[in-house]
């Protein structure tokens, strides 16, 4: 399909963005972005993603109104100090992590104050909250590590970062 959505797909490395194929970006800045992090999908040690990573990816597309990371009742105390200290606000949920980041995401789709929905995030169960705000009008983001990647996911939002953060040996 000409002019498919693997142009839309960007790689974050140490030296900066990368753009894979004739990346498209029609993001302006000035964009008010609502940014919703699902935590124990992306916050993980072992995929060696930080805050910082998330955040320098978004730069170039608006300003970061809304930054929430969703936690589970089992995140480190460390990793909730340091998601508050970096100005997220952190939500705390016992059990699954999931739908409270849908509330959250559809309570942005339908904040008039904001134009670009941002989720970081690996798993297709969000595809639907992806569509609903296209639907409404909103500009999306998908921001991921790979494994585990939902190709689903990359394919349905309007922009699409894959993180590869530097990862340190063991």
């Amino acid at each position: 399909m000409p002019g498919g959505s693997w142009e839309k797909i960007v790689s974050i490395t140490k030296d900066g963005i990368k753009s894979i194929g004739t990346m498209r970006r029609k993001a302006k800045r000035g964009k008010r972005i609502a940014l919703l992090i699902d935590g124990p999908n992306m916050l993980r040690k072992d995929l060696g993603v930080k805050l910082e990573d998330i955040v320098e990816a978004l730069e170039g597309f608006g300003d970061i109104r809304v930054a929430k990371v969703i936690l589970n009742q089992y995140a480190p105390q460390g990793l909730i100090e340091a998601v508050s200290n970096q100005g997220f606000e952190a939500i705390i949920v016992s059990g699954e992590t999931g739908v409270k980041l849908a509330v959250e995401a559809m309570r942005e789709i339908y904040n008039p104050n904001i134009d670009i929905i941002a989720l970081a995030t690996r798993n297709a169960e969000f595809l639907p909250v992806i569509l609903k705000a296209k639907e409404k009008g909103k500009e999306t983001i998908v921001i991921g590590v790979e494994p585990g990647f939902s190709v689903a996911l990359k394919h349905a939002a309007d922009h699409t970062i894959v993180l590869t953060p530097g990862r340190e040996k063991e």
